[in-house]
């Protein structure tokens, strides 16, 4: 019997709603203190889920969320990076 296997998922730090790892986008500081963002959601270190939406990532920027979950400097081209991979996703 081959059961049906459960689809991981994970918590977004501004909307608290339990999503599909494939409809979040993680950002992630390693070890060195690195932040940046994993698409693939396989890099080692520190992440935190964000709803691929532009609202949410003005919201996490405007709050500083990322900065406490990760515990490190967010910088700007963190937000930007966010905001051109939902472009790029919405324009396929």
């Amino acid at each position: 019997m081959v059961g049906k296997r459960k689809t991981p998922e994970r918590k977004c730090v501004i909307t608290n709603e339990m999503k599909a790892k494939k409809d979040l986008i993680r950002v992630v500081r390693n070890k060195e203190g690195e932040v940046f963002v994993d698409p693939t959601g396989k890099k080692n270190g520190r992440g935190a889920y964000l709803t691929k939406n532009l609202e949410v990532i003005n919201q996490a920027e405007k709050t500083g969320v990322l900065a406490k979950h990760l515990n490190a400097e967010i910088d700007q081209s963190i937000f930007e990076e966010l905001r051109t991979l939902i472009k790029e996703r919405h324009e396929k």
